[in-house]
C-alpha cells in the first residue's frame, strides 16, 4: 500500500521511525502516539513492525493504535519486518543489529520522501556508534541523508528551542579542524540556511546573531583575525542580500542577548559553542533539524539515554517539539508546492 494513499487534503504526511531499539526511542514514540492530538495534526506513516510497536507500548505502559490499511485518525504501519535482523534486540547498549534496524527504517522513510509520498520525517534518537557498526561510513546521519536523497544544497544541523534556533558553520569535526572550516563562503551559506528554515517555520523577518570564533571576538586581532578577515565580511555579504545578520559577538555573551529576545537565531562556528548553551537552556525540549535537505527531517536533540531504558520515565518534550516542527514545516512546503 502506498503511503500517498494515507494522505487527506492539505494535511502533511509525516513518516515516523522509532530510532535505535536499544534506547528510549520506542518509548518516546509510543507516548507521542498515545496523545490524540498527534494523529489529528498529520497523516502519520509508521515504519516499523508489529513486534517493535508492541514492545514500545510496554515500555510506555500504553498501547499504540495503528492500522495496516489507510484508516482516518490512525497511523498507517508500513511493515518493515522483512528487514528485521534479529528477533529480540539487546537493550541499553549499541549493537550492529540495532544500528541495522534503525538504518533500514530510516532508509524506507527516505525512499518515501524521494517519491513525494511523505512531506516530513521524524526519527527517535539514534546511536552513532551502532550506525557505524552497521556499516554507515559517513561521520553522521546528516551526511548519509545527503547521499541517499541526492542533496546538492548546503546542509547543516540546526538546533532549536521554542524561541531560539542555532546553526553551525562546522559540526562533527575535531576542534583541530574547526579553523580551516571557517571560511567566508561557509559562514554565508550557514547563515542563509538558518534564515531560510526560520522563514519556513513561520518567522517572517528572522534576526540572526553571529558568533565570533575567538575569545573576546578576537580583541581587534590580538587573539586571531577570523572575525576581521572572514566573519565580518561574510556578515556584510548577508546584509547586502537583505538578511538581518549582526555580529560577530563573543560567544560567552551572545546567548544572554538571545535570552533577552534580541535574536531569533544564532550562527555558531563549531558544535559545542552552541550546543552547551542550548542544552543548558532547554535540554528536555530541544530539537535537531537536518537543514538543507529536500525534505524536513526532525529529531530530539538528546540521545538514546540507555541509562533510563525500560523505566517508563523518558521525557517527551523534545519528541513532541520535533513532531510539531516537522508538521509545521511539512505543511508550509506542501502548501507552497500546491500554489
Amino acid at each position: 500500500m502506498s503511503a500517498a494513499s494515507a494522505a487527506s487534503g492539505t494535511r502533511p504526511r509525516v513518516a515516523v521511525t522509532l530510532g535505535d531499539p536499544a534506547g528510549v526511542g520506542p518509548e518516546l514514540i509510543a507516548k507521542l502516539l498515545s496523545v490524540p492530538e498527534t494523529a489529528q495534526a498529520a497523516d502519520i506513516v509508521l515504519i516499523s513492525d508489529e513486534t517493535e510497536l508492541r514492545d514500545a507500548g510496554k515500555d510506555a505502559s500504553t498501547t499504540i493504535e495503528y492500522a495496516t490499511e489507510p484508516t482516518p485518525g490512525l497511523p498507517l504501519l508500513l511493515d518493515n519486518s522483512a528487514e528485521r535482523p534479529v528477533e529480540v534486540f539487546e537493550r541499553k547498549t549499541a549493537t550492529e543489529a540495532g544500528g541495522r534496524w534503525a538504518m533500514s527504517n530510516l532508509l524506507r522513510a527516505l525512499e518515501l520522501a524521494k517519491r513525494g509520498e511523505v512531506d516530513a520525517i521524524v526519527f527517535a534518537p539514534l546511536n552513532k556508534y551502532a550506525l557505524h557498526l552497521a556499516g554507515m561510513r559517513e561521520k553522521d546521519e546528516l551526511r548519509w541523508f545527503e547521499i541517499v536523497l541526492g542533496a546538492e544544497d548546503y546542509t547543516s544541523e540546526l538546533n532549536i528551542l521554542p524561541n531560539l534556533w542555532t546553526a553551525r558553520v562546522t559540526s562533527h569535526v575535531s576542534l583541530a579542524e574547526v579553523s580551516a572550516g571557517i571560511t567566508r563562503q561557509n559562514v554565508g551559506a550557514a547563515s542563509r540556511l538558518l534564515d531560510k528554515v526560520l522563514r519556513e517555520a513561520g518567522i517572517e523577518a528572522p534576526r540572526i546573531g553571529v558568533c565570533a570564533l575567538n575569545p573576546h571576538a578576537g580583541e581587534s586581532g590580538k587573539f586571531g583575525r577570523h572575525e576581521i578577515d572572514i566573519i565580518s565580511p561574510a556578515i556584510g555579504d548577508l546584509t547586502a542580500d537583505g538578511i538581518d545578520a549582526t555580529g560577530p559577538f563573543p560567544s560567552d555573551t551572545i546567548f544572554l542577548r538571545a535570552q533577552a529576545g534580541d535574536f531569533d537565531g544564532i550562527l555558531t562556528m563549531y558544535h559545542d559553542q552552541g550546543q552547551i548553551a542550548m542544552k543548558l537552556m532547554g535540554f528536555d525540549g530541544g530539537v535537531t533539524v537536518q537543514g538543507g535537505l529536500p525534505v524536513p527531517i526532525c529529531t530530539p536533540a538528546h540521545g538514546t539515554a540507555f541509562e533510563i531504558v525500560g523505566k517508563g520515565i523518558a521525557n517527551t518534550g523534545s519528541i513532541r517539539n520535533a513532531f510539531d516542527l516537522a508538521v509545521r514545516i511539512g505543511a508550509r512546503r506542501k502548501a507552497a508546492a500546491a500554489n
